[in-house]
């Protein structure tokens, strides 16, 4: 038999009928699902290092859900005149704010600073300069600066593109390669120099640092080895760290626990955490991991190095670190540039993502 075809009248009438008795269906609640809460101040902040004008990554950051920033100021205020300082990190800071983050600390000397740490001529207004900056990152509401003492030779690396897992870039350093390259432009520095341009540096500074409640952390020489192609280097272990510490006693004298500097140093890097973190002198963290030490070294993924991460995680919640924490030195992976190794995102993303997978793992709180 054939059924006959329903007029277009009868056919929406059936439809709306049936759209009715839908609504009217008592539909299940759908069990929601709580976004997580990260209360600021009760946890460590996950932390990334953004430039000012790359509101690409600035978005990124937040996207993935990093609520801090630690940017980077130098190129900025070198331009200007230190009258002009607070002005400008204001400017930056409505930047970041901008997009969401709040910055948790400036990393690299936030004004130039080569003539203090290489005691050349001029460092007296390297000083000048570095003190007008302490009161203005003070007022913006910053107050923790990521310093480094590594005279001539910053973070140091002889190749950016050993393979990793899958073909991922990493760096690694090999002293034999240094060696060879011979003598910078700055020739033998030796590490007594380097000592007592330091502590020309913190007699200056810390008393200001101290007013303004400016934390000053001292990230470890990289890599921490003396000499370095005839440069002494200083912050290169743990006994050395006490002394400059001691040098000028203040609660804002303190540390960037680069965590895998640490390990290169061969420092019980856990039983360091728990000392440093019970005086209240690490500030800020460098999350990494590399493979090897001293006299050679690469850097791994997060995700596959020697260390444990997951406990040094728990020891810094339990010791009582709730300050900036960011990954570093993450691999470059496929489809992107290694113009710049060790920050391209990618890598910082699958850091974070263990990162708060380890925090939600152990039910520890991070901001």
């Amino acid at each position: 038999m054939r059924i006959p075809k329903p007029s277009r009248r009868e056919y929406m009438r059936g439809t709306l009928g049936v759209l009715a008795g839908t609504a009217a269906a008592p539909v299940p609640a759908r069990a929601a699902t709580p976004a997580r809460k990260a209360v600021s101040g009760a946890g460590i902040q996950f932390a990334l290092a953004l430039a000012p004008g790359e509101a690409g990554r600035h978005r990124l950051a937040r996207q993935i859900g990093v609520n801090y920033a630690i940017a980077t100021v130098l190129p900025a205020l070198a331009k200007v005149p230190r009258e002009r300082y607070l002005e400008t990190l204001m400017k930056i800071k409505a930047e970041y704010e901008g997009a969401g983050l709040t910055i948790a600390g400036v990393e690299s000397h936030p004004v130039p600073a080569e003539k203090i740490k290489l005691g050349l001529p001029g460092r007296d207004e390297e000083i000048e300069n570095y003190l007008a900056v302490i009161e203005a990152l003070s007022k913006a509401g910053i107050h923790m600066i990521c310093y480094n003492f590594m005279a001539g030779l910053g973070w140091y690396r002889t190749a950016v593109n050993v393979p990793e897992r899958g073909g991922a870039l990493a760096s690694e350093f090999d002293n034999r390669v240094a060696k060879k390259q011979g003598l910078t432009e700055w020739g033998e520095i030796p590490e007594e120099k380097v000592w007592a341009n330091l502590e020309y540096f913190l007699k200056a500074v810390i008393p200001a640092a101290e007013k303004f409640r400016v934390n000053m952390a001292l990230h470890p020489d990289d890599p921490p080895l003396s000499p370095l192609r005839g440069i002494g280097r200083i912050v290169i272990s743990a006994k050395n760290y006490r002394r400059i510490m001691d040098m000028v006693p203040s609660p804002v004298n303190g540390i960037t626990f680069c965590q895998a500097n640490f390990v290169a140093m061969g420092e019980d890097i856990e039983a360091l955490a728990r000392e440093w973190c019970r005086q209240k002198k690490i500030f800020f963290v460098h999350f990494r991991d590399i493979q090897g030490q001293g006299e050679y070294f690469r850097e791994t993924f997060h995700d596959n190095g020697p260390t444990d991460m997951v406990r040094m995680l728990k020891v810094y919640h339990e010791y009582g670190f709730t300050g900036p924490m960011r990954p570093d030195h993450a691999p470059t992976l496929e489809g992107e540039a290694n113009d710049r190794p060790g920050y391209a995102m990618n890598g910082k993303i699958l850091a974070i993502g263990y990162m708060k997978g380890i925090m939600e793992g152990l039910g520890l709180p991070y901001a």
